[in-house]
């Protein structure tokens, strides 16, 4: 019987979610706090953790990382307020597995455990097996086909799927760029499908959610014995996806030493467990994935500058959804045709009205908001069309009351010499902007703009902007 443990300060929620769970056939159990939730996790092994994020004594962030540490197998989904869309994105970077928002519906909840379930049975199943240890990290199978690539109508979408189709064939090493939810796991899957690799096995790994102390050991094994916990042998991701692909994603987290030891991996085509003396060929092709600037981190020290240039043989760049309208509705009608699949429904399609909503958000969150809004609409959905009625109010808003925030981009009467120009001028306008108001404070306008503080220092010193 799997166990799922409710992390909420309101008795009621607990109450409900844990009988409607229990009848589900679950386990479940309640915690109104995050010690309580610390001490339950070292208590229990916990399959699944659905947390709200706003707790007395902890954020849903800290709870996160705290998880991540004692249990890196518990899957956690992340409860929030709509509004709060952009927290929810921020812990899917940090290693959350989904996100539900509230209002809650126990049906759509219900759905979101199984489809984290599902993802852990996809990584601990397959000829290659890994470890249930660190099975949070790592994601090993076919490809779905909830995981087919979905070719966009937009001019941008239009020059990735050249681009797939241009590098797939051979065995460079590609860096994709993009913001959280953007589909780079996709890009990377059509890379390895139509790649001469297809037969092998396709490896994801999130660097992002790999507790720092067993990143080494998830990339590159370990021997028994090699440290605390270390019971048995096991191979690492290099060995798991031999004569296929590797995709990393978040590479951009993975500490200095396991930088130098990817290096000579790639360098070698040989990995050494961890503990271990032995030298074992391999032969992967690597497909990695972040959303910071790769290349000023390599300057400014943060990344090595010899592994960026070992991966970066093709790099292809994934666009915000908000910069590509085009692509919405496709996609949109995409999720519809899942959600249904998932909900056992029979939705034709969206309405004019809402489709417009839809097409005039900002979608912080990308192809991930977009796809978590069409199954909640799904859901709520009781004809044979999806309506206005059945969206998030923050979609229903969308393009009212947007003008705050929004800063104006100024180059002194000259006109600006190409699009890259506009974007960097508003990039530091806005981070200008947001230092005002927060007095400078870094970590709040890191916050805000949903960055890390690295990113943030590395703008700064790129911009020249004084603090």
């Amino acid at each position: 019987m799997q166990h799922l443990l409710i992390i909420d300060d309101d008795p009621d929620i607990c109450l409900l979610l844990k009988k409607f769970f229990t009848k589900k056939g679950f386990k479940a159990s309640t915690a109104p706090d995050g010690e309580s939730a610390v001490a339950a996790l070292k208590k229990d092994k916990i399959d699944v953790a659905l947390c709200d994020f706003r707790l007395p004594d902890y954020t849903g962030i800290e709870i996160l990382q705290k998880i991540r540490i004692i249990s890196p197998g518990t899957r956690v989904i992340i409860i929030t307020g709509y509004s709060d869309v952009n927290i929810a994105v921020d812990a899917l970077k940090k290693g959350a597995s989904d996100y539900v928002t509230k209002p809650l519906y126990p049906d759509e909840i219900l759905l979101t455990v199984r489809d984290a379930l599902a993802k852990e049975v996809q990584a601990t199943t397959g000829d290659k097996k890994t470890e249930g240890a660190d099975r949070g990290a790592t994601a090993q199978s076919p490809a779905p086909a909830k995981h087919a690539f979905v070719e966009g109508q937009s001019q941008q979408s239009q020059t990735v799927a050249r681009h797939i189709a241009l590098i797939a064939p051979t065995d460079m090493s590609v860096i994709i760029l993009g913001e959280t939810g953007t589909g780079k796991e996709y890009v990377a899957r059509a890379i390895h499908q139509k790649s001469k690799r297809s037969d092998g096995p396709f490896v994801a790994v999130d660097c992002g959610a790999l507790p720092k102390d067993l990143a080494g050991s998830e990339l590159f094994g370990h021997v028994k014995g090699a440290f605390t916990g270390a019971l048995r042998d096991k191979d690492g991701c290099f060995v798991l996806a031999n004569g296929g692909t590797l995709f990393l994603d978040e590479i951009g987290n993975l500490s200095y030493d396991n930088q130098i030891k990817m290096l000579r991996v790639i360098q070698e085509r040989i990995v050494k467990k961890v503990g271990g003396n032995k030298g074992i060929p391999v032969d992967v092709r690597l497909v990695v994935a972040t959303n910071e600037n790769m290349q000023m981190a390599a300057r400014e020290g943060d990344f090595r500058e010899d592994l960026y240039h070992r991966l970066n043989e093709f790099k292809i760049e994934l666009s915000p959804l908000r910069d590509r309208p085009d692509d919405i509705t496709l996609f949109a009608r995409h999720f519809l045709a899942l959600a249904n699949q998932q909900l056992d429904k029979n939705i034709r399609d969206f309405d004019t009205a809402s489709l417009q909503h839809l097409r005039m958000h900002y979608w912080h969150g990308n192809l991930r908001e977009l796809n978590n809004v069409v199954k909640r609409a799904v859901l709520l959905c009781q004809g044979d069309m999806i309506e206005e009625a059945c969206l998030p109010p923050e979609i229903m808003g969308a393009g009212v009351g947007q003008e705050e925030g929004r800063v104006e981009v100024s180059f002194n009467g000259a006109m600006p010499s190409s699009l890259k120009e506009v974007a960097e001028q508003a990039e530091k306008e806005a981070i200008i902007t947001v230092l005002r108001r927060t007095n400078n404070n870094k970590s709040k306008t890191a916050e805000i703009l949903q960055v890390d503080r690295k990113t943030l220092y590395n703008k700064l010193k790129a911009y020249d902007i004084q603090v």
